[in-house]
């Protein structure tokens, strides 16, 4: 049997890889190019012919925690059956996350914490709230709640305060707590009238 290669990473793949690591780690205001490009083991030249500045690596790296976020938390909803349940289990999906040794808190508060605005790193910070916001609404819509967008807005701030409980208290159960109080946001939530049987 022939023996298979396997392609080594891309100068793009390290340099993301590298800011991944450290951006999170230790901070994108704290880390400087040259310790990304050190870690990733390439020149300078191929960070900004890739990217073209650090403020479009970080929106990158942004992009890239987006698309992480979003495939997690969609497989811990397949294990849910009724809206309800999966509404509430975007709550569990954060606590599994909460309970990783490496987590840190939110990328997204953090590189956006001093981000200018209105740039690339706001943009991506953006994107990813509209996305957690939308799956919050289109699953309050699917449990039949009458406002979904109102119930939305607290469950997001629900969401983001346990996020911040969680880095800041060093508090796994924050997730845990924020679920308590979703359900019982929803549960209180007016229903949408279904029309009667004629």
């Amino acid at each position: 049997m022939p023996n298979r290669r396997i392609a080594a990473p891309s100068a793009r793949e390290r340099l993301l890889a590298a800011a991944d690591d450290l951006f999170y780690r230790v901070g994108v205001q704290t880390v400087g190019i040259d310790r990304v490009i050190s870690q990733a083991g390439v020149a300078k030249a191929s960070l900004y012919k890739i990217f073209g500045s650090k403020e479009e690596l970080v929106r990158a790296y942004l992009e890239l925690r987006h698309t992480a976020t979003t495939e997690r938390i969609s497989r811990a909803l397949t294990r849910f059956r009724t809206p309800r349940e999966r509404l509430l289990g975007i709550f569990d999906a954060q606590g599994e996350l909460f309970t990783d040794p490496a987590f840190n808190g939110c990328a997204f508060v953090m590189a956006s914490a001093e981000a200018p605005a209105g740039g690339a790193v706001v943009h991506a910070t953006e994107a990813y709230r509209e996305w957690v916001r939308t799956l919050f609404t289109t699953l309050a819509t699917e449990a039949g709640v009458a406002d979904p967008d109102s119930l939305a807005r607290r469950l997001h701030l629900l969401y983001d305060g346990a996020g911040l409980s969680a880095r800041l208290d060093h508090d796994p159960s924050a997730a845990t707590t924020a679920r308590s109080a979703a359900a019982a946001l929803l549960d209180a939530a007016p229903r949408v009238q279904q029309p009667e049987a004629s």
